[in-house]
């Protein structure tokens, strides 16, 4: 007869960051990863504490979702009260004020004077469907292009949209079709081609291979993620933007990672002055909980037909008054700007690392949206070693650090918007020294 496992059972209470592994392992499916070994007590600001008391700098953010930090104030407050008053209803079963406040907020944040609509989902993914969905909708085409390095989630159809193999799509398929590749605008390694010519090599494929009157959407981060943080060459983001306005394909920014003053905009797009049709919000949006949307054009969101969007939990009433908790938030403490204060102090001391260790190929983001990606000296040969044992030096230190890139070679710096001046000095350090105990510079 087991013991403990019967329904009401107490659940067992564990100690130690060791035992809570062990019980993982009996418990949590394998393929679910990990990036550190310790089980989180508390965090706020820009730290986080384990169940064995450690201490560690938040290079992180959860992947770029806790801008306003953990247990930000004013979202402590509002869920608070929410779930005071109700935890659910579902939107398309009993509508609620805060959700119609929070499509407000962002049809007014989001890049664009004309008029817009806005869907709420639970994840990025959900948001990034939901807008293939539209637009396919919309302009009644079955084609969306995509690009070399692209991460759009792990979905079936975002799946098919994401670039990377390992560890997302391996042994998933088969995908959704009607789903076309063009090489991303990367200067580390396009030879340093302008943004305009970029643009211009990719247009000329879907041109020819697939024909302009077939795409509906053309979906694009404009920072990528996961791929490496690829930022590409000024002019390549306006050029696509003008060649799907003439072509009648909807223009989609992908700014899941990107949005909500992580780059020191409120949205990397509105960098080079691009207006989406459609742009895809989630990770920041709401202070840590599950919320994610789809704004755009007022005519391409009121096409779809009613009941055609939805579900269950999307725009849940406790995440509903997160998000405008944390907007509240971004815009009182001006985290756009803060971004940008995180960005210089950070790219300056990457850049004096970068001068000693030949391995750098390059430093490159924008505010706190920072990378650098590892090769072999004196070669574009990427060295995902050397990425995994510097982030495991930043690891045993004390500081949480993650890898990325369609190679594996790409350190990303992700800080929590409120990070203070002595955490993120602190961080930089411990990285500092990383770079020599996660392999001597060859």
């Amino acid at each position: 007869m087991s013991v403990g496992n019967e329904p009401g059972a107490p659940v067992p209470q564990s100690r130690s960051s060791d035992e809570l592994h062990k019980r993982r392992g009996t418990a949590v499916a394998r393929g679910i990863g990990s990036v550190i070994p310790s089980y989180v007590h508390s965090a706020s600001g820009g730290t986080v504490t384990d169940v064995d008391g450690r201490q560690w700098i938040d290079f992180a953010a959860g992947i770029a979702v806790t801008n306003v930090g953990n247990s930000a104030p004013r979202v402590v407050e509002a869920v608070r009260a929410q779930v005071e008053r109700f935890t659910h209803t579902c939107f398309m079963v009993a509508p609620y004020e805060s959700y119609v406040a929070v499509c407000e907020r962002l049809n007014a944040l989001t890049p664009g004077a004309f008029e817009k609509r806005s869907a709420l989902f639970n994840s990025g993914a959900e948001a990034v469907e939901n807008a293939i969905k539209i637009a396919r909708h919309a302009t009644g085409r079955p084609a969306v292009i995509v690009f070399d390095h692209a991460y759009h989630g792990r979905t079936n159809l975002t799946m098919a949209l994401t670039a990377k193999n390992m560890p997302y799509k391996h042994r998933f398929g088969p995908f959704a079709g009607e789903v076309y590749r063009v090489p991303m605008s990367y200067p580390l390694r396009d030879g340093g081609l302008d943004g305009a010519t970029a643009a211009a090599r990719a247009i000329e494929l879907v041109e020819k291979q697939v024909g302009a009157e077939n795409v509906a959407a053309l979906l694009i981060e404009p920072i990528q993620g996961e791929g490496g943080f690829v930022v590409p060459a000024q002019g390549f983001l306006p050029a696509l933007r003008t060649w799907a306005t003439a072509a009648g394909v909807v223009f989609v920014a992908d700014e899941i990672q990107t949005g909500f003053c992580r780059t020191g905009d409120w949205f990397a797009c509105q960098h080079e002055g691009v207006e989406p049709d459609l742009i895809t919000l989630a990770k920041g949006i709401a202070g840590g909980l599950p919320l994610a949307a789809v704004t755009g054009r007022a005519e391409l969101m009121d096409a779809v037909h009613v009941g055609g969007l939805g579900g269950t939990y999307g725009g849940n009433p406790i995440a509903c008054a997160a998000a405008l908790a944390t907007i509240e938030t971004l815009h009182e403490l001006d985290l756009a700007a803060a971004a940008w204060r995180i960005g210089a102090t950070m790219t300056a001391r990457l850049r004096s690392i970068a001068a000693r260790d030949p391995r750098i190929a390059e430093v490159r983001g924008r505010g706190a949206m920072l990378a650098v990606e590892l090769v072999r000296p004196g070669t574009l040969t990427p060295d995902p070693a050397a990425a995994s044992a510097i982030s495991a030096a930043c690891h045993a230190a004390g500081l949480l650090t993650l890898t990325c890139g369609t190679y594996g070679n790409v350190l990303r710096f992700l800080p929590p918007l409120v990070i203070s001046d002595a955490d993120l000095t602190r961080g930089l350090d411990i990285l500092d020294t990383a770079f020599v105990l996660g392999g001597v510079p060859c």
